[in-house]
């Protein structure tokens, strides 16, 4: 029998999709194994390098042919012959909470850590014009020598009782928090074990710490407690480090666990409550709260000010000489000027507000269990969430993330799509911020979208 001609079908598009992808991905690596290349050290004769004579390769000495740069140029050509827009660095025109406005057209927003609603809340902006006014814009100066200020001090004691902690510090940078309280505390002679699923601020803090560096599995407290048993006793200090909420993923460790093991294999435990504050626990109090747990059964609560707390910086609490050296010895905190007056009125204001109004965290939680429940019966693919504020939308490509996210988009719906290298190509994904001030309408409205676009691919 003769061969049929091959038939164009409903999947030609999709494998088009798929092909394109893989030659992406071929390309990318051909170039960082190139660069790979390049940086290796080689020998230098310094006789050759103090006459004219010497050849130094353009690749050292312009930007435009960095590995870093050319890495972005083929990610973006390659989107333009996929006909894709660049669904980043979009100009929001005003505050962005459940809705926003980008060139002009108000959205239904999902791309917004604004969890509450605080950050454009009158009384958090009236609080941030009075320190403005009072101390104005920038104390100018480390805290150390002469940035001190009252505000400073009201709002790590109000961080402090939140925890029920001794002390708290307030950092200028969230990433800054953790980059310099792990580097500080942690060194050559110490073990940091990390869930696979830990933000790149650790990781920094950790490779800048020169401690050795094992990853657990997502939430396996099960391998961690194996890791320990065989690594522990080889190191002198050790650190747990895990999230309170995952951004990624929407989901949470089991912290309880994870406490009996540090108190059983005697190591330190580190919590990023980041995006837990204000999302778990009755009264927003975060994971803590969510397991009813004791402030010293964590060694180190981390948290940031830029998302339920309206501002901008990150903090530690704990125990008084956890505080004390990092105050005195952390480069992060030392070394940088101290936080903008304004900037810790807002958050001193929001945690007042968080406090005093559980209503916003009720909302909050309602409103992630329904577009959880929604989307889970539409078909969406949402992973591990648990539905408190983060609900991923799972694609399986990133191609396919990007024309899904520009389609919500033409529809009234900003979420952001998150891609390959930041998730694993199989995973990539839209993600789904919740707001205390999404109406159920808004939360129908897009999932049927997203669950129609999801069809159309």
């Amino acid at each position: 029998m003769s061969a049929k001609p091959l038939k164009s079908g409903p999947l030609s598009s999709q494998l088009k999709d798929k092909l394109l992808q893989q030659a992406l991905e071929r390309r990318l690596q051909r170039r960082l194994n190139t660069s790979i290349a390049l940086s290796e050290p080689q020998k230098v004769n310094f006789d050759e390098l103090s006459t004219p004579k010497h050849n130094i390769p353009e690749e050292f000495t312009r930007f435009d042919l960095h590995p870093g740069y050319q890495q972005i140029r083929i990610i973006r050509s390659s989107a333009n012959r996929l006909g894709l827009a660049n669904p980043f660095f979009n100009l929001h025109e005003g505050v962005a909470s459940s809705h926003t406005q980008v060139e002009g057209r108000s959205l239904i927003n999902f791309a917004s850590y604004n969890y509450l609603n605080l950050s454009g809340d009158k009384r958090i902006n009236d609080a941030a014009i009075d320190a403005m006014l009072r101390y104005g814009t920038s104390v100018s100066a480390s805290r150390l020598v002469s940035g001190e200020r009252p505000i400073h001090r009201d709002l790590e004691k109000a961080i402090a009782d939140f925890y029920s902690a001794e002390d708290a510090l307030v950092f200028v940078s969230g990433h800054a928090t953790n980059v310099s309280t792990i580097s500080q505390l942690f060194g050559a002679h110490d073990l940091i074990l990390h869930d696979e699923y830990i933000h790149n601020s650790a990781l920094q803090g950790i490779q800048l710490s020169g401690a050795k560096r094992i990853r657990f599995a997502h939430n396996d407290w099960q391998q961690l407690d194996q890791l320990l048993l065989q690594h522990r006793m080889s190191h002198e200090r050790v650190l747990i480090l895990v999230e309170g909420l995952y951004s990624m993923d929407g989901d949470y460790p089991d912290l309880p666990r994870f406490i009996e093991i540090r108190n059983r294999h005697k190591v330190f435990l580190m919590v990023d409550e980041a995006h837990s504050v204000g999302v778990m626990g009755p009264k927003g109090g975060g994971i803590r709260e969510h397991f009813n747990l004791q402030s010293e059964d964590v060694d180190i609560w981390m948290g940031t000010l830029s998302k339920t707390l309206a501002g901008c910086g990150g903090y530690i609490a704990g125990e008084s000489a956890l505080v004390e050296q990092l105050r005195f010895l952390a480069p992060g905190f030392l070394y940088s000027v101290g936080m903008s007056p304004p900037l810790a009125a807002a958050s001193l204001a929001a945690l007042q507000c968080l406090e005093q109004e559980p209503w916003r965290v009720e909302n909050l939680q309602r409103n992630g269990a329904l577009f959880l429940s929604l989307a889970k019966n539409r078909g969406v693919d949402t992973g591990s969430s648990n539905g408190l504020g983060i609900v991923p939308a799972i694609i399986g490509s990133s191609i396919r993330a990007t024309r899904l996210s520009e389609a919500l988009l033409k529809r009234g719906i900003n979420a952001q799509p998150i891609l390959y290298p930041a998730v694993p190509e199989k995973t990539a994904r839209l993600r789904f911020f919740m707001s205390s001030e999404h109406t159920e309408e808004d939360l129908r409205y897009s999932v049927d979208a997203l669950a129609e676009e999801i069809s159309q691919l």
